[in-house]
């Protein structure tokens, strides 16, 4: 079978890729290069998920499966690569490899099946090494201080996940004692991010995640921005349309990068449109009661989308300086007879959120560790920052391999505005920033490409508001009462 395989630095077509071996390692400590025997590999990360996970769908007409042993326990080591892309950096390839990198483990093999005479196939599924130390461990033990900190000692822990791997966090901003009752390494720290805050943003609760370039603790203002101020630049840059190339259209490494930057198809699988599971779900107005247990008090705290849009950073806009009115929706309009802005129903979602002081004899909340009145407000904001991202615009993309790319990344999407009398402007809307919250690498004998999604929690331009009111409509209710209205047949 004839992989792709070029010359490190030389780029022979856009989708061309390196990877000279996959090396599988046996219980008994023996190596065998299976990548002659490969047909599809494929790598699954996500800002949703927590662990690395992929598989190799192995055509075997050599009963490797029971000269080796197969039994799912072995482990996976590979290099692959995008040639030729800024210098070879380690960050720049997805390194499976045992000399420098992190194998993955093998859990378990499906869709065995014949399919000719001496030769079968299946899929062996593979694993990330914190994948497996999760399954294995439990956290039973209570942490103090910073929360970020705590993450980084379940991580690091050797009786815990034991992880070996580049771990990029973001410095929280608050601090709590934290009691973890016997739970995963994974569910421990979940039960953290839901708590934690950034030290230079107004976000609320972080992601943490695995890519092929390492484990991540951030939050959603973090992928968008640097230091929750400034502009983060793009990772890469697509398009849906025909690109204007200022050199030579027909050069060699120009064609390469026109192809790189071209979507091969996409399709949107959700608009921030959807107002109806946006209201219900506290997007746009949340009413949070919190009871203190300690002192019987509660207090109501409510939260609005149109004023708390520029506390916290979003794809489109992410400098302190910049124009923030790029609501993901007409925000500043009337939407009904009744003269109120969607973000004016308070009531459209209304939660009972239980808090205490004292708990562990500090003044501080047991929601996030702050202010105890500061409980409520925080849980809302955090609720509608999830809610524009996942119930947001979500697109979805296929794209040539770029094994620099990963999962949090920030792209810029161009896509035509399909208008005939402007047909070279941008949707105003769709168009512009995206962060990648999915990934699945595909890499075959012939080329290497990459699902995308991709997430966006406001637009490139803002839609328009004004102070049109909706007309009052002076009609009545008509009541009918029925058994007024009907004559029962007594014949």
């Amino acid at each position: 079978m004839a992989f792709a395989n070029v010359k490190p630095d030389t780029i022979d077509f856009a989708g061309d890729y390196k990877l000279d071996n996959v090396f599988l390692h046996n219980h008994l400590g023996e190596i065998t290069d299976i990548k002659g025997v490969m047909i599809e590999l494929n790598i699954f990360e996500s800002i949703y998920s927590n662990a690395l996970t992929g598989s190799i769908v192995i055509a075997d007409a050599q009963n490797l499966i029971g000269k080796l042993q197969i039994n799912g326990t072995e482990r996976i080591a590979f290099k692959l690569s995008t040639p030729g892309t800024k210098g070879g950096d380690q960050r720049d390839m997805v390194d499976a490899s045992v000399e420098t990198g992190h194998p993955f483990h093998i859990y378990k093999i499906t869709d065995r099946r014949q399919i000719n005479q001496g030769s079968i196939v299946y899929t062996l599924h593979f694993g990330s090494r914190e994948f497996m130390r999760n399954l294995r461990t439990k956290v039973s033990q209570a942490y103090d201080g910073r929360l970020d900190m705590s993450v980084l000692q379940i991580l690091t822990d050797e009786e815990y996940l034991d992880s070996k791997k580049q771990i990029s966090f973001e410095p929280c901003g608050n601090s709590d004692k934290i009691v973890i009752p016997n739970l995963r390494p994974f569910d421990a720290i979940n039960m953290i991010a839901r708590k934690a805050l950034p030290q230079l943003s107004n976000g609320v609760g972080y992601y943490f995640y695995e890519t092929t370039k390492g484990i991540y603790f951030r939050s959603w203002d973090n992928m968008v921005s640097v230091r929750g101020s400034y502009d983060r630049p793009v990772k890469q840059e697509f398009y849906y349309m025909p690109m204007n190339i200022d050199r030579d259209p027909n050069s060699y490494e120009n064609k390469i990068q026109h192809d790189y930057q071209s979507v091969e198809s996409y399709r949107f699988l959700n608009n921030f449109h959807d107002v109806a599971a946006n209201t219900v779900l506290g997007t746009y107005a949340h009413n949070v009661i919190t009871y203190n247990i300690f002192n019987k008090s509660y207090k109501k705290s409510d939260y609005n989308y149109e004023y708390e849009f520029a506390n916290s950073k979003h794809t489109d806009v992410a400098n302190e300086k910049s124009n923030r009115e790029r609501y993901a929706i007409a925000a500043s309009s009337f939407v009904d007879q009744d003269d109120k802005k969607i973000s004016d129903y308070k009531e459209s979602r209304v939660s009972l959120q239980p808090t205490t002081q004292f708990l562990h004899n500090e003044e501080k909340g047991a929601g996030y560790g702050i202010d105890v009145l500061q409980d409520g407000i925080k849980h809302a904001q955090g609720e509608s920052q999830v809610n524009q991202v996942t119930n947001g615009t979500v697109l979805t993309m296929v794209v040539k391999g770029q094994s620099y790319l990963e999962a949090g990344d920030l792209i810029k999407f161009n896509m035509l505005a399909n208008d005939p009398s402007n047909p070279t402007m941008l949707d105003p809307q769709y168009s512009g920033k995206y962060i990648i919250t999915k990934i699945r690498h595909q890499v075959n004998d012939k080329k290497y490409t990459m699902a995308l999604e991709c997430a966006k929690d406001s637009v490139r331009s803002g839609f328009s508001s004004s102070d049109f009111r909706i007309q009052r409509n002076n009609n009545v209710p008509d009541l009918r009462n029925t058994y007024s209205a009907e004559e029962p047949d007594i014949t």
